[in-house]
């Protein structure tokens, strides 16, 4: 809902269609409608409007806390997303730049436009396809134990094998998932371009530690920090 909410204070003044929200999200036109209406009764200023052509629009007055983002910051995550339109939590990063340029002045996103265009990229290979990515990602995020079909460099396929999902890894140009398998009893190294398909479980993974599971990692590899820079 709140992803609804953001899309619409994006979106064009004249609003969206159930229809086109449905798509944009992935849903039926009835989960929208039912959403909306939840969002209207919790007091969000969403007006609707009836008839062909009609949808539904966010009152202007309704803005985003105060933020500011310089054109160098939006033009920064364009240009990752961009590079690596298939890395861990891409829709996520997606849907993070279209908020911070709806937080933007009409003149700041006309400029972090104008700095885009002057970065040039050549997409990354080495992740997996959208359907798993969106799979993975969720395990990774619910802590879930998620089921793949899998194909290694050898081309032995084997499938609906679970695993527990436990960190991301990019080495060697590829992003990898490092889980523990159940098959085999023991951390595991998973190319994200070699699973073909992957489901989810309702079952909830057992806490692991990484280091005890898969060794310390290389002295050049670090984690993402999303804490202050020093």
């Amino acid at each position: 809902m709140f992803a609804i909410v953001e899309e619409l204070r994006s979106g064009p003044p004249a609003g969206r269609t159930a229809a086109w929200l449905a798509e944009r999200f992935e849903v039926s036109s009835r989960t929208i409608k039912r959403d909306v209406s939840a969002l209207q009764q919790a007091d969000v200023p969403i007006w609707a409007t009836p008839g062909p052509g009609g949808g539904y629009a966010l009152d202007p007055a309704a803005t985003l806390p105060p933020l500011t983002f310089t054109a160098g910051e939006a033009a920064a995550m364009a240009a990752a997303l961009g590079s690596l339109p298939n890395l861990p939590f891409a829709a996520d990063g997606r849907s993070a730049l279209t908020k911070v340029l709806g937080a933007m002045s009409v003149p700041g996103r006309d400029s972090a436009g104008e700095l885009g265009g002057r970065v040039w990229v050549r997409p990354a290979d080495g992740g997996a396809k959208p359907e798993v990515s969106r799979v993975l990602d969720e395990a990774m995020r619910t802590g879930v134990v998620v089921v793949l079909d899998y194909v290694d460099a050898e081309g032995n396929a084997t499938e609906k094998r679970p695993v527990e999902p436990m960190a991301y890894a990019n080495t060697g140009r590829h992003w990898q998932l490092m889980a523990w398998c159940r098959r085999r009893r023991a951390g595991r190294w998973f190319r994200l371009d070699r699973v073909q398909e992957a489901w989810l479980t309702t079952e909830q993974v057992t806490g692991r530690d990484l280091i005890e599971t898969f060794g310390d990692p290389p002295a050049d590899a670090t984690s993402l920090s999303l804490g202050p820079q020093r």
